[in-house]
Order: C-alpha cells, then sequence, then structure tokens
C-alpha cells in the first residue's frame, strides 16, 4: 500500500471515483508468483505503464473528471469500467474482434487499474449506468462479461446439456448465464461443497464432486449415455481438459475458458469423435446485455459477492483471504471506506 496523487485525466480519458473492485484470480496470480501480464521490462504499447502499476481490473464507480476531447459523460454518472485496452485500427479491431486487438491487454493489470481511490481510462472502456443500478453488482459485470463471452463462442442453444467444471466466479457465472438463457440441462462440477450449492441457487440442474471416480461416465450417465454438448473448462489444467474432452459427444464442443499452460491431446480421439476446441478471451460487446439484465431484474449477481472490505484491508482480509482460504467467493473492495 502506497500514496499516490490523485491522477489527472489526459485528452480522451475519464477520471472515476471508485465505489468497489472485484479481485481476480489473475490479480492472485500476479500477487504470489509475478509479474506474469504486467509489463516489467518495457511500457505495455496501449497504456504507456511498466510496474510498479496499480493493480484491479473489475471495477465501477462516479465519474468525477474528464479530458478533453470526451463527451456525453458529465460529472455525477455513475460507470461500470469494460478494461480492454484497444487500438481501434488493426485487423481484429476494424473486424469489430477489440478482445483479441494487436495492443489487447487489461487496465489493472497492463495499466493502473481501480485498486485505489482513483482511477483514470480511456473513454471508450466507460458504461454509463442508470442511477438506480447498483454499484457492488456493476463490479461483477467484468467477469460476467467473461463468462457471457464464452456462452456466445459455444453459441449455447436452448436445447443442449453442458458441463461447467470449475465453479470460481467466472465458472459460477457461466452457470448462472446459461440457466438465464434456458439452456436444457447444465451440469456443475467442484471440489468445493459450498460452491457446488451455489451452482444450484444458480441454476445448475445437477452438481457432481470432482473428485469422484470416472466423472466422464457419471456425465455420460446423465446424458442418456451420450456426453454433453457442451464441456466449459473453467480451470486450466491437464486432468480438466482430459475430464471435458471425454464428458463430451461425438461433434461436441470444448470451451477452454482456463489460462494453462501447454497441454496434451488425444488427438485420434478428438478427430474421430469430430470434437471441437474452442477457446475464449476476456469479452467484446457483452456489456450492454448484462446491465440491461440487471437493470430489469432479470439477473442478480450479488449471491457471487462474499466480502467486502476496505482498501486498507485488502492484503490481509482480500489477496490473503482468497489465496488461502476456500469459503470466499468474490471479495470487492472498497476503496473509499474507512476504518
Amino acid at each position: 500500500m502506497t500514496t499516490v496523487d490523485i491522477p489527472e485525466p489526459r485528452a480522451g480519458e475519464v477520471r472515476i471515483e471508485v465505489a468497489y473492485c472485484g479481485i481476480c484470480g489473475s490479480d492472485l496470480h500476479e500477487y504470489t508468483s509475478g509479474p506474469h501480464a504486467i509489463p516489467a521490462a518495457e511500457p505495455h504499447p496501449a497504456s504507456g505503464v511498466r510496474a510498479p502499476l496499480i493493480m484491479g481490473h473489475e471495477f465501477c464507480g462516479t465519474v468525477t473528471a474528464t479530458g478533453p476531447e470526451v463527451s456525453g459523460l458529465a460529472p455525477g454518472t455513475k460507470v461500470a469500467v469494460e478494461p480492454n485496452y484497444r487500438c481501434g485500427t488493426c485487423a481484429r479491431c476494424v473486424a469489430g474482434e477489440y478482445n483479441i486487438c494487436r495492443h489487447f491487454g487489461f487496465a489493472g493489470l497492463m495499466g493502473h487499474g481501480g485498486l485505489a481511490e482513483y482511477a483514470t481510462v480511456p473513454a471508450y472502456m466507460v458504461h454509463p449506468l442508470p442511477d438506480t443500478f447498483p454499484l457492488e453488482q456493476a463490479a461483477l459485470l467484468e467477469p460476467a462479461a467473461v463468462a457471457l463471452h464464452s456462452l456466445r463462442r459455444a453459441e449455447l442453444r436452448p436445447t443442449d446439456t453442458m458441463l461447467v467444471l470449475g465453479l470460481g466466479p467466472i465458472g459460477l457465472l457461466t452457470v448462472q448465464l446459461a440457466a438465464q438463457r434456458g439452456a436444457r440441462r447444465i451440469i456443475a462440477a467442484d471440489l468445493n461443497p459450498k460452491r457446488l450449492d451455489l451452482a444450484i441457487r444458480l441454476g445448475a440442474t445437477d452438481i457432481l464432486d470432482a473428485r469422484q471416480p470416472d466423472l466422464p461416465g457419471v456425465v455420460r450417465a446423465l446424458t442418456d449415455g451420450t456426453g454433453v454438448d457442451l464441456a466449459f473448462e473453467v480451470v486450466g489444467a491437464q486432468a480438466t481438459v482430459r475430464t471435458c474432452l471425454a464428458s463430451t459427444r461425438p461433434g461436441g464442443r470444448m470451451i477452454l475458458v482456463g489460462l494453462g499452460g501447454e497441454l496434451r491431446i488425444d488427438a485420434f480421439a478428438l478427430v474421430n469423435d469430430e470434437q471441437s476446441i474452442i477457446t475464449s478471451v476476456g469479452y467484446r460487446n457483452c456489456h450492454p446485455e448484462l446491465i440491461r439484465l440487471v437493470g430489469e431484474g432479470s439477473l442478480d449477481l450479488s449471491p457471487l459477492i462474499t466480502s467486502i472490505v476496505p482498501l486498507e484491508d485488502v492484503v490481509a482480509s482480500g489477496f490473503h483471504a482468497l489465496t488461502e482460504g476456500t469459503d470466499q467467493i468474490k471479495v470487492l473492495v472498497r476503496p473509499g471506506a474507512r476504518v
């Protein structure tokens, strides 16, 4: 923890008084063993920033100032931040696929983020919110966007059966949004009984202890012996990738959301069953739909919030609580709070 000057917005930027900032698994990896994504040697090309930097990419708050060339964001406007950097000119940005921009990155990992009382971000990252929008839930729009993008990439249909393996916040949000979109059967698997119980509350039709023998066999038994149409791997490990593929029907799709290293795949079985592996990173154009769903009451993200802590306690009650315990799901940090 340290003290820095309140940032002044430059041209095209917005300054936000941060209301809440969630702690993500990526933040934990950076804290415990980084830097990984955080640029240490050279500044990130989109942000111009390198370590040390202010972390936190799941944040929301209220506009307090705007720089030149910014319009339509008056001070006092509630906003959610979609923290993707983008250049706007590369082939992928021009095609609308800004989440795989050549200068892809996140405010809070590749530039200054929301674990501070104030943050400045490019105006293109900012989504205005209705005055009645609950800011606690606005801090969860970013991980919810990851889940929604993966469901879009999977081309989920109401007739589909699916497995979600790994019930961290992204896995749980995948369950919740799949249920909201009418998936026929949602099988959720994890090691943690509390997360399995929450998955049922969020819309899972079946829950499985991921440690049980022959998990793919159990999944096939729940799906008329064929396997699921879609398997979402939200862990990023060799064993869970293998389980997901073995749980997927011929012609089905595995969606790789978890971040892992090098993986080994039985290509013979993959080709013979004509299965597809689809990857999903970040999100694009997801925030408007999520803001609408929460605003109209069709989606409630608050069950995932297990703790709200002041910024002064972010290390002990935030990072350490998440790395050392199993009861927390989503910890929100409230930078303006005082003990």
